[in-house]
């Protein structure tokens, strides 16, 4: 299905408020209207302008965080405004009041209102004086039985890259219970930095231009985001239960550093990852699970009894430092005992012993249907062939040695032989491959507990679905990873492979893999009811242009129980 420009123009134009968006649209305060200037002859919205857009987030059964950020012409302290209600036209006022921004929180503005009804739609915005912002419309969790859960699923959104067509495609619909990023929202890069080939053809130099390193710099990002309209479009449309992955704050963050990250010219990473998530937090429509901990934000929310979503961060609070493969390269070849005895050093940490303990307990206490991880990296094994993670030999060439090997073995040559001979590696050990105890705690957690498990994955830029196993080779569940909105994938790395060739090799090669793509960007939806989760990918056709089309790639599912804990076609 196409987009229009006209469109997204209309929904950039209600946003500054450059469009009237309905009559009547005096927001109440707390016990009592504004329905003009808050003093004679004076407009208190004078000047100011709502240019991000509203959102809402983190959504439970009786409440809901509300969002906007309001841009004045002065520096102010600012009283906004909001109203909720049961009808798009706010004829049914269910809530309003007040909230206070100032540039002490960069103009942003959080509203936490309770006393909602479950599975309930309304409708919101803020206003000052004569200003009114755009409208939003969220909703609230079930509670009891529930027959369908419908969540949309993103991940990896770089500005520069292209044209945010993912979210314009999802914002389109109306059948969503929230959104889900899995982080990677913003890219801390610097204007020439990663993927921004083509950002000043398409309009999109990051700002600021330098590198983010301090408040003011992260503010400034996530502000030029923000102002995207069909990122904007789909803050609006549904709510969002966000986490962060590294990029929030420095590429492969780990808790004492990152790579992106050179102290000696960048200054202190704990003065630089406070900023960042300072940033976040005053952008993002997130509640703290405690506001004395701004680094914690694993949190849950329960769609009834139907799916318990358990929200992890594997990034900022518990991880140890990656490994790297070149620390584990000798002058008589690769160290395999040495690299197998860090990779499984059972004390070696992903999420943190804490957050590892209130995993569990989750886990535990649940009676839903479905468990499922809204987190960041793949936790399904990702073993290649060593020769192809190097790129020392395509995955083409790599098969017809395989296959030479398979029907006429006696006609390989010593460096065929060779090849073949060394062993699949994870592919990539900033994921759980490179943290196998910590992965075989959360999956033997879900084993002992007979729980229906899903895995949710992003920061990979390609879109998988695997098979989750433990070491013993015993059924555990299923992970559905989805594709980037916009970051480049497998196709600018391994460019001299076919993508559907190459993405059908993988399937082959990786044992748990039963689906791959690996040069679209897209998003994902999981549907779950009761009797079967199922995941549909959705791709777009560019993100260099305005003008687009979707189209549904694959959709896979698994079912509830013991025995059924596997991908299957649906």
């Amino acid at each position: 299905m196409s987009i229009d420009t006209s469109r997204r123009q209309f929904i950039r134009d209600v946003a500054l408020g450059t469009v009237a968006v309905g009559g009547g649209l005096g927001l109440a305060g707390c016990g009592g209207s504004d329905d003009g200037p808050s003093e004679a002859g004076a407009d208190a919205g004078a000047g100011v302008e709502f240019r991000h857009g509203v959102a809402s987030g983190d959504p439970l059964s009786d409440r809901v965080i509300l969002w906007t950020r309001a841009t004045p012409s002065a520096d102010a302290t600012l009283q906004l405004n909001w109203e909720l209600a049961s009808d798009s036209q706010f004829a049914s006022i269910v809530k309003s009041g007040s909230v206070s921004t100032s540039a002490a929180q960069d103009y942003t503005a959080k509203v936490d209102v309770t006393g909602l009804a479950a599975n309930t739609i309304y409708h919101y915005r803020f206003g000052i004086g004569s200003k009114r912002s755009a409208t939003g419309r969220t909703k609230t969790l079930p509670v009891g039985a529930v027959s369908q859960v419908r969540l949309a699923v993103f991940s990896c959104s770089n500005y520069p890259a292209g044209y945010f067509n993912v979210y314009a495609e999802a914002a389109k619909r109306n059948d969503f219970d929230a959104a889900l990023h899995l982080g990677d929202y913003i890219y801390e890069y610097d204007a020439a930095g990663y993927a921004s080939d083509t950002a000043a053809a398409l309009g999109r130099v990051s700002d600021p231009a330098n590198e983010t390193l301090t408040l003011a710099d992260y503010r400034r990002r996530y502000a030029q985001y923000r102002g995207d309209v069909d990122l904007q479009a789909l803050h609006a449309a549904t709510p969002m239960i966000a986490v962060w992955d590294d990029h929030e704050v420095a590429n492969d963050t780990w808790t004492g550093g990152a790579e992106n990250h050179t102290p000696a010219t960048e200054g202190s990473f704990s003065a630089r990852r406070a900023a960042a998530i300072q940033a976040y937090l005053e952008w993002i429509p997130i509640r703290l699970p405690d506001a004395s901990k701004p680094d914690q934000v694993y949190r849950s929310f329960d769609f009834g009894t139907l799916l318990s979503l358990h929200m992890l961060d594997t990034r900022q609070v518990g991880r140890d430092q990656q490994l790297s493969y070149a620390n584990y390269i000798t002058a008589s070849g690769f160290d395999a005992k040495g690299f197998t005895d860090a990779v499984g050093n059972p004390t070696r940490q992903l999420m943190g012993a804490t957050q590892t303990a209130w995993l569990q307990s989750k886990l535990q206490a649940s009676t839903a249907t479905w468990q499922v991880l809204g987190q960041q990296v793949l936790m399904a094994r990702m073993n290649v062939p060593a020769p192809i993670v190097t790129q020392q030999i395509s995955v083409a060439a790599y098969g017809a040695i395989a296959t030479k090997a398979a029907t006429a073995p006696g006609t390989l040559t010593p460096t065929e032989q060779a090849i073949l001979a060394q062993p699949a590696i994870p592919y990539n050990l900033d994921a759980w491959d490179g943290y196998a105890a910590a992965r075989e705690t959360v999956l033997g957690t879900a084993r002992a507990y007979d729980k229906n498990l899903i895995s949710l994955a992003g920061d990979t830029h390609n879109a998988w679905a695997s098979d989750l196993k433990d070491l013993s080779g015993n059924a555990v569940g299923v992970e559905f990873a989805t594709s980037s909105v916009t970051s480049p994938g497998f196709e600018t790395i391994f460019t001299s492979e076919e993508p559907t060739a190459f993405a059908a090799a993988l399937t082959q090669l990786i044992g748990p893999l039963q689906y791959a793509q690996t040069s679209l960007r897209g998003y994902m939806v999981l549907n779950v009811t009761a009797s079967e989760a199922r995941a549909d990918w959705v791709f777009v056709d560019t993100i260099l242009k305005r003008e687009y089309v979707a189209s549904t790639g694959r959709s896979l599912r698994t079912l509830p129980g013991g025995a059924n804990r596997k991908l299957i076609e649906v």
